[in-house]
Formats: structure tokens, sequence, C-alpha cells
């Protein structure tokens, strides 16, 4: 028996164009921008930002697209420290309509526990009809719950939070974050955009995930303090996402692809093997040379140049990405 094909990009994307059926673009237009808007503002919402069926189906085509390749990212490089592990259960807290458990199901294919948590009813509600296209999620339970100090959890292999600190207060951003250490029994992977205030809020979980008993998997080769003097630069990563016809239509863009950038941690209580270096910058690719600027597990950030006198290396060097481990492990092995 062929095992099953795990969900990809264009079948989420197909998923979503169903649901914009019957929605105008000019709708759909306006809905979006007045919901960047409001995800944009520095103010913790206290109501659902999508509010009924027309909100979720205009900002899921638009943005789902990019919350997937963002979290699918983090959740590969974390995967590539535990290699032998697979999430028996998965619980996505604010999960909206379900792109991080479409990322959890294209990094390790199959059935498991699914519980997406979200106050948005129609948030959910679209979420369930979207997961009809990937089979590995038929059974998920989409439950709504408010997402803040008063949210408890049963114990769970896998949290994930994707997108969602940004809109809870300081308060209740550390309360979830004790709840979220309790009750994932293995791992946790938070996504947040990569701007300076995104990777902030990356660097609070991540210390009071460390003090909680977890170790840093991935980006970081370490659990020591992030080396990075805060205010003077920021940790973030790109992702490469296929462009809708709705992103182009509110982006007033040509090109088939932008880049999604984002923050993440993966921790976990498993044996894990971080990566030795983690490249925190895209690449500089001259003549005869590659510039890498790394993540060293000392810890320390260095700027390392790799030539053609390296042979092998450079040739791995110039196949390098940004948010890649380094060396890469088939140059490890020889």
């Amino acid at each position: 028996m062929n095992a099953p094909v795990p969900p990809t990009a264009e079948t989420l994307r197909s998923a979503l164009a169903t649901l914009l059926d019957g929605l105008p673009p000019r709708q759909a237009g306006q809905a979006v921008d007045r919901l960047i808007a409001a995800y944009r503002g520095a103010t913790p919402t206290h109501t659902p930002i999508l509010r009924d069926r027309a909100d979720v189906a205009a900002y899921a085509a638009y943005r789902m697209p990019a919350t997937f390749e963002a979290v699918h990212s983090a959740l590969e490089a974390f995967a590539q420290t535990v290699p032998d592990w697979t999430p028996a259960d998965h619980t996505d807290v604010g999960g909206g309509t379900g792109a991080a458990t479409w990322a959890v199901t294209a990094t390790w294919p199959g059935e498991r526990s699914v519980t997406v948590l979200d106050w948005a009813e129609p948030a959910l509600a679209a979420g369930r009809e979207i997961a009809e296209a990937n089979p590995a999620l038929k059974k998920a339970r989409w439950q709504r719950a408010r997402i803040g100090s008063a949210l408890t959890l049963d114990p769970t292999d896998l949290v994930t939070v994707s997108y969602v600190l940004n809109e809870l207060t300081a308060p209740d951003r550390t309360t979830l974050l004790d709840t979220i250490a309790s009750a994932a029994q293995a791992a946790v992977v938070i996504v947040e955009p990569g701007t300076p205030d995104g990777y902030t809020r990356v660097i609070e979980a991540r210390d009071h995930l460390i003090a909680a008993g977890f170790r840093i998997a991935a980006p970081c080769p370490h659990s020591a303090a992030c080396p990075i003097v805060p205010g003077t630069d920021w940790c973030h990563f790109s992702t490469r996402v296929s462009r809708s016809s709705l992103h182009r239509q509110i982006k007033g863009g040509s090109l088939a692809y932008e880049d999604e950038k984002f923050a993440y941690v993966a921790a976990t209580r498993l044996p894990a093997t971080p990566a030795p270096a983690r490249v925190v910058r895209k690449p500089q690719i001259r003549k005869g040379q590659v510039l890498l600027d790394l993540c060293e597990s000392e810890p320390s950030l260095r700027r390392t140049t790799i030539t053609k006198r390296h042979g092998d290396l450079y040739r791995s060097a110039r196949d390098t990405e940004w948010g890649d481990a380094w060396p890469l492990a088939e140059d490890e092995e020889r």
C-alpha cells in the first residue's frame, strides 16, 4: 500500500479558493484591508477580529498560505533536531482556520489527535470546512475557547502558537505561556511576525520556556541567552509564498510570489540535537566566495567566509539558504 501523500501548499490554496466562491472580489479586498489594520494595531483586542464568514474567507485566503509556509519552515527546522520523533497529538492554540495543523501534517504525515482552539466561531467553522481537503485532519476537533489567562489545556505532545501573542496583553501572554509549558509533553513551537516586536515576543516566550525546563531545539543552536544586543537587531527568517489572485489584487503587485518574514522558537523536553550553527541572514554570494552570518553554539554571532579553496564546503555554501543549519548534515559526515 502506498503511503499517504502529505498535503501541499497547492492543496491548501485550492481549498481556500473554494471557500471564496461567491464572495465578490471587492468585498474580499475591503475585508482584508480592514483586518490587516486590526491585526497590526498595537492594542490587544478584547473581541474576535474575525467577525463573520466573509471576514474569515477573505483573510484566510490572503493570510493562511503565508502562515502555513512560516510554520512549516519552523517545524521542519525543529524536526531535523528530533529525526526519530513524531507527535502523537497536537493542540493549536489560537489556531483560527488551522494553518498550523496543515503545517504539522505536512511535516509529519499521517493522522493524529488534533485540537484547534480559537475564540472566533466563524474561523473555526471555516477551518473545519477547509480541512475537508486534508485527510489527516478529518478527525480534528475545532473548539471555541478564549485565548488568554483563563485558558486550560489538556496534556498534548505538541503545542503550536502562531501569530497570536500580539493579540494578548503582557500578563495574558505570561499566563498563557505557563499554561502551554504545563500542557506540552514534548514540544512547543511559537511563530510571530518577523518584525522587531515579533522577535521581542518570541524572546520572551523563549526565556519563559527555558525557565519551565525546556531546551531550545531551533532556530538557536543553544539554550543560552540570545547574543543579539537588545535594540540593535532582531532574529528573523524568510519563506517564499506563492501569491493567489487575491494577494495580487490587494497589494497591486504583479509578482507571482512574496516573501513572508517570521520569527520563531521551537522548544522541547525531548533529547534533541540542535544545529551546530544557524544562518541568520541571507547568504551573500560573491565571486569565488560566500559570506554567511551565523548564530553559533558558544553562543555568538559571527560572519564566516567560505571560498573555493574549501571545496565541497564552498559548493554547499552556495546552496545554503537563510535559516538553514550550518554546516549541512552531509558536510558533517564527510
